[in-house]
């Protein structure tokens, strides 16, 4: 049963991501027009591009690096994200224990030092993101998970992450819901930030450090010669969402180098798109709240929140004093496809919204002032992979699974070692040497996408029972349990 005040809540929402919609966001740079060249060409301005360009100046400030970037930086999955910034390099602990047992203590240290030098450079370069290490909370809504946070505890402890089990008055006086049975608290391992402001500081900052940057043009094609590679580019109309190409805008550049850090969107190397599906999710922002409305629901610590089923939500307030709320829906379209008119999902906003007041029924007066959904790159290991073509001259990152605001960053120096040629102790990992197992062709993979997708709703229906199809995964090393 959908409550009353679900529809009158979501009334006024608009259908824009939140971080995006506000005044002081930077006025867009000019798209690149005519030939140019580079040592280093950067295809991408969100996270991964941004900081790869970063790193390379600071490495070399005499190396000439170019980004485009489609958009405008930090427009796709880096300003629609929910600000969560996790030391985690593989999609949290467990997992990466199942996929790297030999090297994850290495991963988690790496990990760590990440996140150290993302709160140094945001606070050396004067990056104004609202970066807050506060830790993540998570918490179970269920019995049986109960459980799984204990399992998981001892799992941390035993790679020194300082956590705390709480019981359901612990966590109920660190944030106010009914629906709390139990919490598992990581004081340190996650900051909180503003992801548009910090992806704006880092175009600020790759624009001081000498970078070339052109938004609103979109690398069309790649090709290559003895010497260099050669990108075909077009200028996008600002104005038009479908970034249909605007006439008289072609470009070109000569690197000799070449990033491609473009995320969920269709790949410029064929041999990628095996490896990635776009997963679309949804969030909702609330209006701010007042201070009675801030009282009843504590949450003095700002810890980010999570919930453990295997459809999970994420939460957290904002420094105005608003709640996000996301998560739970992940929605997969047939053939891989990414469209602007697929972020907007009316049935899973209103999913949302019913969860959301569950959650904080004494908030049933609050109305939300946006909703907006983004594309996550997904790949069957749920954290990045890597690689290189071109003779080396090309490198990639993708399949960071919605958990790219802290591991874009070691995503960007894999990827500079990579185009080094050097032997390093990045790219001697097995994180970064091996690929995971691809996604099959449709319409087998719309059909198993699915089927997990369901399998997994009612395994939390089931007291996280996993059934045959995902018992079969889990052996082939293709589950997932969030």
């Amino acid at each position: 049963m959908i409550l009353p005040h679900t529809g009158r809540a979501l009334a006024d929402a608009a259908p824009v991501p939140y971080w995006l919609d506000r005044p002081e966001r930077p006025d867009p740079l000019p798209a690149l027009t005519g030939p140019t060249t580079a040592d280093l060409l950067i295809i991408g301005g969100g996270y991964a591009g941004l900081w790869a360009a970063l790193l390379a100046k600071q490495a070399d400030p005499a190396t000439d690096v170019l980004l485009v970037e489609a958009g405008t930086c930090g427009w796709a999955a880096s300003g629609r994200n929910g600000g969560f910034c996790a030391a985690s390099l593989t999609h949290g602990l467990a997992n990466g224990v199942d996929r790297f047992p030999g090297e994850v203590g290495e991963l988690e240290r790496l990990g760590r030092e990440n996140l150290d030098a993302i709160a140094d450079t945001v606070a050396k370069l004067g990056i104004d993101c609202d970066f807050e290490r506060t830790g993540e909370l998570a918490v179970a809504v269920e019995p049986y998970q109960l459980e799984g946070l204990a399992a998981d505890a001892e799992l941390a402890r035993r790679y020194e992450h300082r956590v705390r089990l709480l019981d359901a008055d612990e966590v109920r006086a660190e944030v106010n819901s009914p629906t709390y049975l139990g919490g598992l608290f990581d004081p340190d391992r996650v900051a909180m930030l503003d992801p548009a402001k910090l992806a704006w500081g880092l175009r600020r900052a790759c624009l001081e450090a000498g970078v070339r940057v052109h938004e609103h043009t979109r690398v069309t094609g790649l090709r290559a010669d003895r010497a260099a590679l050669h990108a075909a580019t077009l200028g996008v109309d600002p104005a038009d969402r479908t970034a249909a190409p605007a006439p008289g805008r072609a470009g070109s550049v000569r690197a000799r180098r070449v990033v491609l850090a473009t995320n969920a969107f269709p790949p410029l190397l064929r041999r990628l798109r095996a490896y990635l599906v776009p997963v679309y999710d949804h969030v909702l922002m609330t209006e701010p709240l007042t201070p009675a409305q801030r009282d009843a629901v504590g949450w003095r610590n700002r810890q980010g929140l999570a919930d453990t089923g295997n459809q999970f939500h994420y939460y957290r307030i904002t420094r105005d004093g608003r709640i996000l709320f996301g998560g739970y829906d992940a929605v997969y379209h047939y053939g891989n496809r990414v469209a602007p008119q697929l972020e907007e999902r009316p049935a899973t906003f209103t999913t949302l919204a019913q969860h959301f007041f569950t959650t904080f029924p004494q908030l049933a007066d609050v109305r939300f002032s946006h909703r907006w959904g983004g594309v996550i790159d997904t790949c069957t290991r749920f954290c990045p992979f890597f690689g290189t073509a071109y003779d080396g001259r090309l490198a990639y990152a993708a399949g960071f699974t919605g958990l790219g605001v802290g591991a874009t960053r070691f995503g960007a120096r894999v990827l500079l070692d990579l185009l080094s040629g050097a032997d390093t102790p990045l790219t001697r990992l097995d994180l970064v040497r091996r690929k995971p197992l691809p996604f099959p062709p449709e319409p087998v993979r719309a059909v198993g996408i699915n089927l997990t997708r369901w399998s997994l709703a009612r395994a939390d229906a089931r007291e996280g029972r996993r059934n045959l199809w995902l018992r079969t995964l889990d052996h082939l090393g293709l589950g997932f349990d969030s």
